[in-house]
């Protein structure tokens, strides 16, 4: 279980999307490139300016996995389009009390990206990749290689995987814009 403690210390620990990526700057070419290929619709940019709860975000990443080059800009844009979501990162193995604590499939996966409300109460956890991710990676291979950080996912794929990443951030906003002990504590 991920208590409130250990996230918010971690999250205190994490750093912004740039500062992430200058810790490594012989990877950082490949996160940057799908950072430019990345476009928020106006409708989706839209959405998310629309959420009024503050989100803390953490990430949990390795700047050399191919699936956070591909998935991990995505968040930034999408953290970009609101400043009530406050994204933070961290190195999956620099931070081992946490990460030994999200295991997905007997595994420490990444990207791992841990939803939680303002005071640090957690929302949701999700990662490693999403359906769509899982679904063209299939088609393309079954085996238990990841693809190279800087092959490009096909178009449709790339889109569909930002709208369901779009979609777990508005699924938790309503989470949290519902919350009864949140409601009452903002007055709303």
């Amino acid at each position: 279980m991920l208590d409130r403690t250990l996230l918010e210390a971690t999250f205190s620990r994490a750093v912004s999307f740039d500062r992430y990526l200058a810790s490594d700057q012989s990877r950082a070419g490949g996160w940057q490139t799908v950072y430019d290929r990345v476009v928020l619709s106006a409708v989706q940019k839209a959405e998310i300016a629309g959420f009024t709860r503050e989100m803390k975000v953490l990430v949990v990443s390795g700047i050399w996995c191919g699936d956070c080059v591909q998935q991990g800009p995505m968040l930034e844009r999408i953290a970009q389009a609101n400043p009530l979501i406050d994204l933070r990162w961290v190195d999956r193995d620099a931070e081992e009390e946490l990460s030994s604590r999200l295991k997905i499939c007997g595994g420490g996966r990444v990207p791992m990206v841990v939803f939680a409300a303002e005071d640090f109460d957690v929302c949701a956890i999700a990662g490693d990749r999403t359906l769509s991710r899982y679904r063209g990676l299939a088609r393309r291979q079954l085996g238990p290689s990841c693809e190279l950080p800087w092959a490009e996912i096909p178009v449709d794929e790339s889109v569909a995987v930002l709208q369901e990443w779009l979609n777990e951030f508005e699924r938790v906003q309503w989470m949290l814009r519902l919350s009864t002990r949140l409601r009452q504590k903002h007055g709303d």
